[in-house]
């Protein structure tokens, strides 16, 4: 009977895992991660701040144990604080810093529940890890591969992409040919203390507070100016460009009335938003994409395939040209809308099987980058 390690998160996705891997005969043991310190974390002046008023990671603990006693299976509470801040929130505040929009749970799945507690499993005698994500293994070649799930409203590949090739080998998820709605009949069915539980949001370590509040702990607010591009007038003020997004709408703080307005670009060294009117403005768009920091999973081939370079949106074609070994040139066709340096692109078959992923690293349209045509734009304003 192999041994499996299962992550228990306190939800209802994972606890129907645990179930499910017990009902196939699995030796199945829970555990739950404990990424974050919850009751005593430190800004960048080493002030404490207390998160326990926020962050759930407590009471998720109190569900997870209540889940596994419920099915009669152990549960073991495994620390991985540390690592968490370095592989994890550490980069993210290193990346939004430079004005980027990094993903922190594909950095949580890559270097902590697919390494870290890979890890903790193997020097313990598990065979096989499982998680609660929708996600499906597939087998090519007598190779465990990564595949969209069935739930393709849930399906989260997107961030698994990054999980290394060797992890998927021993990687178990027991959702992957179900329904959002069959877990939660499933759920109800062994009266689960979580069948009601309404889904996680966000990251542990902002939990339901607002992202730019949190951040402010950790990263200076520099107030500046949000520039319409179209006109080089000044129609708002920041809090620091670092907390905005391309094609950001919402927060802004400028009138409705001269709008609507979306963040097209994010100029660090002079703290200057710059903005443009209207979804289906030019300076949101890209028609090339550099992609570093690979993770791939078959032979390196100039190839067409799909992108999603955010999660939830569809799939994008492009046509992928290898400039080295760690570095992609994605031409983009037709053009996307307010693709993100820092966040990731996730590269698929038409079948929906994970060819690999990488950061995007710079963007371009018609050749121009970003601060190019931002200064054209501000140039032919004058005229």
């Amino acid at each position: 009977m192999k041994k499996v390690f299962v992550g228990l998160s306190g939800g209802v996705d994972s606890a129907v895992a645990a179930y499910l891997l017990k009902e196939q005969g699995y030796d199945v043991t829970c555990g739950f991660m404990r990424n974050w310190d919850s009751l005593a974390n430190n800004d960048t002046l080493g002030n404490p701040t207390l998160d326990n008023e926020h962050c759930s990671q407590e009471l998720d603990y109190q569900d997870a144990l209540a889940v596994a006693t419920q099915l009669g299976l152990p549960l073991l509470r495994v620390d991985f604080v540390a690592e968490y801040w370095d592989d994890v929130f550490s980069v993210f505040l290193e990346e939004t810093k430079k004005g980027n929009t990094p993903n922190p749970d594909i950095l949580c799945n890559r270097h902590i529940k697919f390494d870290a507690f890979f890890d903790f499993a193997s020097k313990h005698g598990f065979d096989l890890v499982a998680t609660g994500h929708y996600a499906k293994i597939l087998q090519v070649d007598g190779i465990n591969r990564l595949v969209k799930a069935q739930d393709k409203n849930k399906d989260q590949s997107y961030f698994l992409a990054q999980v290394p090739l060797n992890a998927l080998q021993k990687a178990l998820f027991p959702l992957q040919d179900l329904e959002k709605s069959e877990i939660r009949a499933i759920a109800s069915q062994l009266d689960l203390p979580v069948a009601t539980k309404r889904d996680s949001t966000g990251i542990c370590f902002i939990g339901e507070r607002h992202f730019r509040e949190f951040l402010s702990n950790y990263l200076k607010e520099t107030q500046g100016d949000i520039i319409d591009i179209g006109s080089n007038k000044k129609v708002g003020t920041h809090k620091g460009v670092m907390y905005y997004t391309l094609g950001q709408r919402h927060g802004l703080d400028i009138s409705t009335a001269v709008g609507p307005f979306f963040v097209c670009h994010k100029d660090i060294e002079t703290n200057t938003l710059y903005v443009t009117k209207g979804r289906d403005s030019e300076y949101l768009l890209s028609d090339k994409v550099i992609v570093n920091r690979i993770n791939w999973y078959q032979d390196k081939d100039n190839i067409d395939c799909f992108a999603k370079f955010r999660y939830r949106q569809k799939d994008n074609p492009v046509t992928l040209n290898w400039i080295d070994d760690e570095t992609l040139e994605v031409s983009v066709n037709p053009a996307v809308a307010a693709i993100t340096p820092g966040q990731e692109a996730v590269f698929y078959d038409k079948d929906g099987l994970v060819l690999g992923a990488g950061r995007v690293d710079q963007i371009y349209y018609q050749n121009q980058s970003p601060r190019e045509r931002v200064d054209q734009a501000l140039e032919n304003s004058k005229y």
